[in-house]
């Protein structure tokens, strides 16, 4: 991509987006496209939605690439750009090149591919949706990587053999800001065309060689949702190169389990529950269903409106969280904030966040909370990884390595791509030891010591491709 994304984004932001923050139900633009929608609202079926059918049946079914098409599912082919009147396309800033390798397996006998990472999406209302997606190349090998909406990852390495083909499941949160006819999130600017926020349910498709067949899309209703709250170093960080573990951890889940991540940069305690984030998740959340919770950085800054003492304040409004998830039959879960990047001239983590994580600790046992004590094992991950092996972890990149980056980046607070998923790892070998219920769900993975974290030169991620240079709010 040769454009200036920093540039693409502040002239769309100035043009388009920015007008539609004044109210959450003026009509939404697609982030790609900079159009507006005048019929999407956030209650009830969209311009362009296809009518959602029962769960013994797919909602959507659609075959990929140019050759025979499969007996009930609607034909992808790769110059079929996103419009509202149809409700599904590619959104894509590199072409979409199709395969035909014909044959007597319409949906296997081609494919959709593409040189760089490209996006397919498709508009449904709010909920939670089973997508089943099928790989494959007859005459040749794939490698596949699948996030959804703001850079989830869902589907991580995806290999086929040549003549080899493989489908897998997962399950996508859809959501809007809106909570009734009279409330929704007070969404911050930046978030305005957020993949997120938007009403399409939208995948991102890369890998050294994605061949896509088929893909299928169906309500998914009998699924236990895990609900995230935090602040941007749990939040889906919607460009390159930031990251958090909430958009990683997606991927160690069976299609039992969805995760809504709510989280935002910049978020606290009191924040949260100001901007009814925290409305909205307990407006949905259900018996049997998680709310994790990770405040700690904007916490404790003195001079922010949001600012708690830690043995007060921060103490009272777990405690809150807490009782309310309690009422409607969830389950809450605590994780004690991970460290900054600071280390003290003996090469070990210096403690960035005084009190607040003991805090935490407390409230855990004296609420019988389980907890996931990530401030203690990212202390052995940064350390494990050294002074200088630590800056792979964290958003440290010289200028230009991504396009439009004009200057270094070097932040000690947010996380690469790399320390997100390591952190995603913490929480997923905490998970086993603390949430055994919970547990069930995950996918087999090895057991995971952040005194042994993966090697970096192994760390594979397609690069989405929109980047930016601000730094997410908080630090």
């Amino acid at each position: 991509m040769k454009r200036n994304n920093t540039f693409f984004y502040q002239f769309f932001l100035m043009m388009i987006i920015i007008p539609l923050f004044i109210a959450n139900d003026q009509p939404s633009a697609d982030i790609h496209t900079g159009v507006l929608n005048p019929a999407c609202t956030h209650t009830g079926m969209k311009a362009g939605q296809m009518e959602l059918v029962g769960t013994d049946s797919p909602v959507l079914q659609f075959d990929f690439g140019s050759g025979k098409v499969e007996p009930g599912y609607r034909q992808v082919t790769g110059n079929m750009i996103y419009k509202k009147e149809s409700g599904f396309g590619f959104i894509s800033q590199v072409p979409v090149k199709d395969i035909n390798r014909k044959g007597k397996d319409a949906l296997r006998g081609d494919f959709c591919t593409g040189s760089k990472p490209f996006y397919f999406a498709a508009d449904v209302p709010e909920g939670n949706y089973e997508v089943i997606v099928t790989f494959g190349d007859r005459k040749g090998e794939s490698m596949n990587t699948v996030k959804a909406e703001s850079r989830r990852l869902m589907l991580e390495n995806v290999a086929t053999k040549k003549g080899e083909f493989r489908t897998d499941t997962f399950i996508v949160n859809v959501r809007t800001p809106r909570i009734d006819s009279s409330e929704s999130i007070r969404l911050k600017k930046r978030e305005i065309g957020y993949l997120n926020w938007d009403d399409k349910l939208t995948l991102e498709f890369g890998g050294s060689k994605p061949c896509i067949n088929a893909v299928e899309i169906r309500e998914a209703k009998e699924v236990v949702t895990v609900f995230l709250a935090g602040n941007s170093t749990v939040t889906d960080q919607e460009r390159e190169p930031w990251a958090a573990w909430g958009q990683m951890i997606p991927r160690f889940f069976t299609s039992g389990v969805v995760v809504a991540n709510y989280a935002e940069s910049g978020e606290a305690l009191k924040s949260f529950t100001g901007e009814r984030r925290l409305m909205k998740i307990l407006s949905i959340i259900r018996p049997g269903d998680y709310l994790f919770i990770q405040f700690g950085h904007n916490d404790q800054k003195p001079n922010s409106s949001a600012y708690v003492e830690a043995f007060t304040g921060y103490k009272e409004q777990l405690e809150k969280y807490i009782a309310e998830v309690r009422k409607r039959g969830a389950s809450p879960l605590l994780i004690t904030s991970m460290h900054r990047r600071s280390f003290d001239e003996n090469g070990k983590i210096f403690n960035t966040h005084g009190d607040y994580p003991e805090a935490m600790r407390q409230v855990a046992k004296e609420e019988h909370v389980p907890l996931i004590d990530l401030n203690a094992m990212s202390a052995v991950l940064y350390e494990t990884l050294g002074v200088e092996g630590s800056k792979r972890a964290f958003v440290h990149y010289p200028s230009n390595s991504f396009p439009g980056q004009e200057k270094e980046l070097a932040d000690n607070s947010h996380h690469s791509t790399y320390g997100a998923y390591q952190l995603a790892r913490c929480i997923v070998e905490s998970i086993k030891s603390e949430v055994p219920e919970l547990a069930r769900h995950l996918k087999e993975s090895p057991t995971y010591n952040p005194g042994n974290p993966d090697p970096f030169d192994e760390w594979s991620w397609p690069v989405s491709p929109f980047f930016e240079s601000i730094r997410p709010d908080g630090y």
